[in-house]
């Protein structure tokens, strides 16, 4: 299955950032980027890809290790920018940064410990996707637009495994579907 860890912005905090999607999506150019669904928002901590299912209980565990080490922190979804000359258009975060990108390389180094490949290690960049283009598009304005963004702060609890499934209709738009298959509270805290 194809999985990632993950930290889940709250319904609220997804709430404030679907209002400043709707008035991104009514600037010039809008129609021409691919939209993220609000099922699809999340901070990504590690992208493990396709996982054979005899690994997912040496991963869960893993995670629930690094889960348990961490503590929860304080997190925001604030401006944002683009990868790839316009191909990514992002939310960015703020608050205990540090915290989530601690949270990230644990992430990582339980996938690698379980037995997962993950290919070269990047540096962590805080982000949830918000658009995508096949090609570069100019979206300076978009990330001028958020650079204005700030949603409410909230505490992170959780680290989340979660599979995600391509579409496979081919119907235009269609967006990926995710689901957890794993939570564990920061801290052990339950």
């Amino acid at each position: 299955m194809r999985l990632f860890a993950a930290v889940l912005p709250p319904d609220d905090v997804a709430d404030e950032l679907a209002a400043e999607a709707a008035r991104l999506r009514t600037l010039p150019g809008a129609d021409g980027l691919r939209w993220t669904g609000r099922p699809g928002w999340h901070f990504t901590l590690a992208f493990y890809g396709e996982v054979d299912d005899e690994l997912l209980p040496k991963l869960s565990a893993r995670l629930e290790r690094a889960a348990h080490r961490g503590t929860p922190f304080a997190l925001a979804v604030r401006g944002g920018g683009q990868f790839g000359h316009g191909r990514a258009l992002w939310a960015g975060a703020a608050g205990d940064v540090p915290a989530l990108r601690l949270l990230a390389d644990r992430a990582e180094a339980a996938a690698r410990k379980a037995g997962v490949e993950m290919g070269e290690h990047r540096r962590y960049k805080a982000h949830l996707t918000l658009a995508r283009s096949r090609e570069a598009v100019d979206v300076r304005a978009y990330v001028e637009a958020l650079d204005a963004f700030e949603g409410r702060t909230w505490t992170v609890q959780e680290l989340v495994l979660v599979r995600s499934s391509l579409p496979r209709s081919g119907v235009p738009g269609e967006q990926p579907r995710y689901e957890p298959v794993g939570r564990w509270a920061l801290g052990g805290a339950g």
